[in-house]
């Protein structure tokens, strides 16, 4: 890696080992990669997952060429399938690779999160590329096995957590590696989700599988179940009680608000303070408790003893917030995570930037931010960010790294941002397409990502016990609670194999 060389370098060098992908962000990776292409070749890109967030995640990886589509439900993928009309169709996977894999260089797996783990390792053991939808897998286990499996099969891997590409998020790094914070002691993120129903404690009654939905196909690894749509008082909004938007609430399918939302807005804690394994983690509060879903609001917290020269870490996630919360030594009044935004002239939704290519921003502007809070239409945003706690300040960033600022605001009104350590990114997807061209490794693949996810699962662990987990990563075990170790790794009903 290159940098510029400074008394900062010297002093907080060391801080830097761990705390990059093992190629960095900028050192160039081996150019025999299995499946190599120019870059100015074109890759051959499939997709299992073509409606909702898959829907997204193929238009980011145009202008390549989009070779084969697979979705379970034809209504949910219906415009992408029109988009697309003389592309190849498929409902399962296993068929489309079997069909097309001669003719696919990578992958886009935009499913529910039950299914990551064997859809990527499918498309890895045959050599593809893949792109992996956050929070990469539902287990500790099956992150292990991602990780594993791409090494082993040298492809180029991304999680689908844009905020890593960010520059906010470097520029949290480079400001804490700096020292303008001190030693960060502490760290609390949060987020407005669930956005979906969770908590629920009864499942409603059997209905007909539309025609349009392969439903033992959708539910894959999982222990069969009963088609419902939740009846007529489930909220229509939500499409049905499984399908196509709220599985993430369920133990079986989801990993609740933290699968949805810690990979973009722990990104920045997780990179700036080299977070490793926590040494035990505790729900420390929830409401809304169900046996079969993830509670309706819940408090999470992590321990993590010290790294280098860092000290010892606690950090909190709150999820299911209305509002910003309000912390001990924040100045009150501050704004916190997400910025207000002032509606567009005439009117109108915000503007707001894509967290993908090209997107690498925003970056905090003082006088528009100054600007933005003189406006008497001045709206509140979603609450969703994260604060760090530092001996000599305190920082704060988005939903997705993005507007880093020191607090209170008025200190970013002159002020001038470290030297930069780490490299840009181009975007999250193009990211990853650089890479699967035999270029620099993406700045979340899976060697990155999987052990960030491994102690964020552990959360979701935590959510279904009841007091702390110690926890051992070299045996991959709960040390104090036995029957814990059940969410360790997933159960794989008969007939679906792991390659």
């Amino acid at each position: 890696m290159s940098f510029n060389v400074s008394r900062r370098y010297f002093f907080y060098g060391s801080l830097l080992a761990g705390a990059v992908p093992t190629a960095g962000f900028s050192s160039s990776a081996s150019l025999s990669r299995l499946g190599y292409k120019s870059p100015n070749e074109k890759l051959n890109v499939a997709a299992i997952g073509s409606g909702g967030k898959g829907q997204s995640d193929i238009r980011s990886c145009e202008p390549e060429n989009i070779v084969a589509l697979c979705d379970v439900d034809e209504k949910r993928a219906a415009a992408t399938f029109e988009r697309y009309p003389k592309v190849p169709k498929y409902k399962d996977f296993r068929q489309m690779l079997d069909k097309e894999g001669r003719n696919i260089d990578a992958v886009t797996i935009s499913t529910p999160d039950h299914m990551h783990a064997i859809q990527a390792n499918w498309c890895m053991e045959r050599g593809k590329h893949v792109y992996v939808q956050k929070p990469l897998t539902r287990t500790v286990w099956e992150a292990r096995l991602l990780r594993e499996s791409a090494n082993k099969n040298k492809v180029a891997t991304q999680m689908g957590n844009q905020g890593y590409s960010n520059e906010g998020t470097r520029q949290a790094a480079e400001i804490i590696w700096a020292g303008e914070i001190g030693d960060v002691t502490e760290v609390h993120a949060w987020t407005n989700r669930p956005i979906w129903p969770q908590g629920l404690t009864e499942v409603p009654a059997a209905e007909p599988v539309p025609d349009t939905l392969a439903w033992d196909l959708w539910l894959g690894i999982a222990e069969p179940r009963a088609f419902t749509t939740g009846g007529p008082d489930f909220p229509s909004r939500f499409g049905g009680f499984y399908a196509p938007f709220s599985w993430r609430g369920f133990y079986d399918f989801g990993c609740g608000a933290l699968g949805d939302m810690a990979c973009h807005i722990l990104g920045a804690p997780n990179l700036a303070l080299r977070l490793g394994t926590p040494t035990s983690v505790e729900c420390i509060k929830k409401e809304g408790v169900s046996s079969f879903m993830f509670p309706r609001k819940s408090v999470t917290r992590f321990d993590f003893a010290a790294r280098g020269s860092m000290p010892a870490l606690k950090l909190f996630w709150y999820d299911g917030m209305e509002e910003n919360p309000e912390l001990p030594g924040v100045p009150k009044g501050e704004w916190l995570g997400d910025l207000p935004f002032a509606p567009p002239p005439g009117g109108g939704g915000p503007r707001q930037a894509r967290p993908d290519s090209p997107y690498v921003g925003p970056i905090f502007d003082h006088a528009r931010f100054q600007e933005t809070m003189a406006n008497p239409n001045m709206r509140k945003p979603t609450p969703n960010g994260s604060v760090f706690i530092g001996t000599k300040g305190i920082l704060t960033t988005g939903t997705y790294g993005e507007n880093t600022r020191l607090l209170p605001v008025d200190k970013m009104k002159d002020y001038k941002f470290p030297d930069q350590y780490l490299t840009r990114s181009p975007g999250h997807t193009r990211d990853w397409i650089r890479a699967c061209k035999g270029g620099e490794e993406a700045c979340s693949n899976f060697n990155v990502s999987a052990p960030f996810v491994e102690w964020m699962l552990l959360g979701v662990a935590a959510l279904r016990t009841e007091g702390k987990l110690e926890y051992d990563p070299v045996k991959m075990r709960f040390t104090n609670n036995s029957a814990a170790n059940a969410y360790l790794k997933p159960t794989v009903r008969k007939g679906w194999n792991w390659s």
